[in-house]
C-alpha cells in the first residue's frame, strides 16, 4: 500500500507556491480601502501616508525577489529593519505635520504590508538582525494610529494592531522553530545512517579484499605445481574485484546522497548468506550451509543482520584461520528468535591483532536487541554464537 506522506508535502508545496499570489491580492484590497476612504486624499497627512505605504509595498515587492535569488537571512532582516525605520520616521514626520484638529493617520496598506515584512523578518531572518527589525516593525504598526492624536479609538486601534502584530510574530517564529527542529532531525538522522553506511563500507570491502588476498596467496602456491589452476584463481579474482567495486561505488554513492531515505547498503538476506557460503566453498574450503525453519520469512532488518553475522564470521575465518577445512553455518528460525552459528575447525584463537569488524558487529546485533558470543568452544573450534529477536509479524505468521 503506497504511503500517505507524499499527500502532506504535496499539500505544503501547493500552499507555499500560492503564498506570494494571496499576499498580494490581500495587499492590493487594502489599497482599494485606502483609496476608496481618500487615506492618501487628506491635505495634512495623504503626501506622507502615501509615501510611507509606497516605501512599505516596495519592500513587501522585494521580497520575493529576494528569496528567489537565495538571498542570505541577513539580507531578509536588513529589508524588514528597514521598512520598520522608513515607517517609524514617516509616523513622526505624520506627528509633527498634523495640527489641531487634524485628521487620523489610520490606514489599511501599510499595516497589511508590515505585518507581511514581519513575518518574513521573523521566519527567515539573521537571528540578532531579526530580532531587533521584529520589535521595530511591531512598533511601527501599533505607533501609526498615535501618531496624529492619543485617544479612545486612536488607542482601541493601537491594542487590535498590537493583538495582531503579535500573533504574526508569535506565528513566524513557531514556523521558523518547526523547521530549524526539522533540519536537526534530518541532519541527526542523516549523520546516523552515514555512520552506518561507513561501517557496512568496512565490512564489505574487508569481506572482498580478503577474498582477494586468500585467491591470490593460493593462486601462488599452486603456479609452480599445478599451473592449470592459475587461470580459475585469476579470474575469481577478478570476479571478487568486480564485486568489491560495484558494492564501494554503491555505498560511497549513498554516503553522498543528500536523501535521508537513500538505501542503507546492498540488500542482504538469506539468498546473500547462502552466496556467501557458495564462494567459501570455491575457496578450497568445505563449506555447508544448515537452514532450520522459516528462514526465507524472516523480516527484512533481521535478516540483513544475519547476513553480517555470517559476512564477518566467514572474513576472519579466511583472515585468522588458514589451516581451515570445513565451516558450518546454521541459521534457525523459531517463533520469536532466530540463531545464528558459524563453526570451523581452524584455530581457536586470532592469529592477528582484531579490527573493528567484530565491535562493529556486536554494536549491530546489541542495536538490534539480540545478543552476540565468539571465542572457542569445548571440542577446539572457534564459534560464532547470534540470537535475534523477531517481529511480532512474524510470530503472528508462525502462529496462523
Amino acid at each position: 500500500m503506497p504511503s500517505p506522506r507524499p499527500w502532506p508535502r504535496a499539500l505544503v508545496r501547493g500552499a507555499a507556491t500560492l503564498r506570494w499570489p494571496a499576499l498580494f491580492l490581500l495587499a492590493v484590497a487594502a489599497a482599494r480601502l485606502d483609496l476608496r476612504w481618500g487615506t492618501f486624499r487628506r491635505p495634512d497627512t495623504g503626501p506622507l501616508l502615501g509615501l510611507s505605504a509606497l516605501t512599505a509595498a516596495v519592500v513587501v515587492l522585494a521580497l520575493p525577489f529576494l528569496t528567489r535569488r537565495g538571498a542570505g537571512p541577513w539580507a531578509v532582516a536588513w529589508s524588514g529593519l528597514a521598512a520598520a525605520v522608513a515607517s517609524l520616521g514617516f509616523t513622526t514626520a505624520v506627528h509633527l505635520r498634523a495640527g489641531h484638529g487634524a485628521s487620523t493617520a489610520y490606514g489599511a496598506l501599510e499595516p497589511v504590508a508590515l505585518l507581511i515584512v514581519l513575518a518574513f523578518t521573523a521566519r527567515r531572518g539573521a537571528a540578532v538582525p531579526a530580532a531587533v527589525g521584529a520589535a521595530a516593525l511591531i512598533a511601527a504598526v501599533v505607533s501609526r494610529p498615535l501618531a496624529v492624536e492619543v485617544r479612545e479609538g486612536s488607542v482601541i486601534v493601537a491594542f487590535v494592531s498590537t493583538l495582531i502584530a503579535v500573533a504574526v510574530a508569535g506565528a513566524a517564529v513557531t514556523a521558523r522553530l518547526v523547521a530549524a527542529d526539522r533540519r536537526r532531525r534530518e541532519d541527526r538522522v542523516r549523520l546516523e545512517q552515514r555512520v552506518r553506511l561507513a561501517r557496512d563500507l568496512h565490512d564489505y570491502v574487508a569481506h572482498h579484499v580478503t577474498g582477494i588476498v586468500v585467491q591470490a596467496q593460493g593462486a601462488g602456491a599452486v603456479a609452480g605445481k599445478r599451473p592449470d589452476l592459475v587461470p580459475d584463481a585469476l579470474r575469481r579474482i577478478e570476479e571478487t574485484g568486480a564485486e568489491a567495486l560495484v558494492s564501494l561505488r554503491r555505498m560511497v554513492g549513498a554516503l553522498r546522497a543528500d536523501d535521508p531515505g537513500a538505501p542503507l547498503s546492498p540488500p542482504g538476506g538469506m539468498t546473500a548468506v547462502r552466496t556467501l557460503v557458495a564462494d567459501l566453498g570455491t575457496a578450497g574450503v568445505s563449506a555447508r550451509l544448515v537452514e532450520d525453519g522459516p528462514t526465507e520469512r524472516l523480516p527484512t532488518d533481521v535478516a540483513g543482520v544475519v547476513h553480517r553475522v555470517v559476512m564477518e564470521a566467514l572474513t576472519n575465518i579466511r583472515k585468522h584461520a588458514p589451516a581451515c577445512r570445513t565451516v558450518t553455518v546454521r541459521v534457525r528460525a523459531g517463533r520469536r528468535h532466530v540463531a545464528v552459528s558459524v563453526d570451523n575447525d581452524g584455530a581457536s584463537a586470532p592469529t592477528a591483532p582484531p579490527g573493528y569488524g567484530l565491535t562493529g558487529l556486536r554494536e549491530r546485533v546489541t542495536g538490534a536487541g539480540g545478543s552476540l558470543r565468539t571465542g572457542a568452544g569445548s571440542d577446539g573450534t572457534w564459534q560464532v554464537r547470534a540470537r535475534l529477536p523477531l517481529s511480532s509479524s512474524l510470530s503472528r505468521a508462525d502462529a496462523a
